[in-house]
């Protein structure tokens, strides 16, 4: 059994003039194999494939980071109020999860559209491709030692060292590893969605509207623990409450578009997910 999780003493690597940060090529690796599921979940509609799923997701990507440093930013005002300088350094930390998925989600859809793949069969192809890069790219917040949970003397307990300590804990004090936990869910979702993927049930936008559901419901327990400072409103964390509107959107969607039947353009992805599956 672990007393606890070290935390890495090094977040950074030197190759001659060029300083690598870890935080950066884990998002990196997570968009590499993201646009590699997203190909795979093109292919089976014969619209796209790897050519598509490249295009689709270097314009996403752009448009997530784009879109959750602009979250962070916003949730984080006070922080950058004063030092706007440090608003577009994205290796120092800080991106907000919703505000990615929201902007990336409509621009890599406006950039399928262009290859011809309709919004149903992106977002369909995108729901397990999204949380597989969360699951690689939350290592980042390990490497920063940052965003972790509340104490705890579990066996897993992470261990910060005092450079990272908040002030108002000891030296030694072993905490929550949330990026753990968050990285776990998200590879567990991922896996799930990889499975649901050819039922009939989870066809089109259905199979992304249980990514979003499954993805705050993990976030909203996780957050709980967390004590980095944000904003709180009802007793809850502001992420939070964006978890708990994740959940109860998701949900609905799911429920009306059961009670209302399928569009023409949902029944075509839901052909093509059966046969995919054959």
């Amino acid at each position: 059994m672990f007393a606890s999780i070290p935390s890495p003493s090094w977040s950074s690597l030197s190759i001659g003039p060029i300083e690598l940060r870890v935080y950066g090529f884990l998002i990196a690796v997570g968009v590499v194999l993201a646009v590699r599921r997203l190909g795979s979940g093109l292919e089976r509609f014969k619209t796209g494939g790897s050519e598509a799923a490249a295009s689709i997701g270097i314009w996403g990507v752009g448009a997530g980071l784009v879109g959750a440093r602009l979250y962070h930013v916003v949730t984080e005002w006070d922080r950058f109020s004063g030092n706007l300088s440090e608003i577009p350094k994205v290796w120092h930390g800080g991106l907000g999860v919703p505000g990615g998925v929201l902007l990336g989600t409509i621009v890599g859809v406006l950039r399928a559209r262009s290859f011809g793949i309709s919004t149903a069969e992106t977002l369909h192809a995108a729901a397990p491709a999204i949380p597989l890069a969360q699951a690689v790219g939350r290592w980042g917040n390990w490497f920063n030692q940052e965003l972790f949970g509340r104490p705890t003397t579990l066996p897993w307990a992470l261990r910060i060292d005092d450079d990272h300590l908040p002030a108002a804990y000891e030296s030694g004090t072993t905490f929550h590893p949330t990026f753990l936990y968050e990285s776990v869910w998200t590879l567990g979702l991922s896996l799930w969605l990889v499975r649901l993927s050819g039922s009939s049930r989870f066809a089109g936008s259905r199979l992304f509207a249980l990514y979003v559901s499954g993805y705050g419901l993990g976030r909203l327990w996780i957050e709980g623990l967390r004590i980095d400072d944000a904003s709180v409103i009802g007793g809850l964390r502001w992420n939070q409450w964006v978890a708990i509107a994740a959940i109860v959107g998701g949900l609905i969607y799911l429920a009306v578009t059961s009670s209302s039947g399928d569009s023409a353009e949902e029944v075509d992805v839901q052909q093509a997910a059966i046969n995919g599956d054959r």
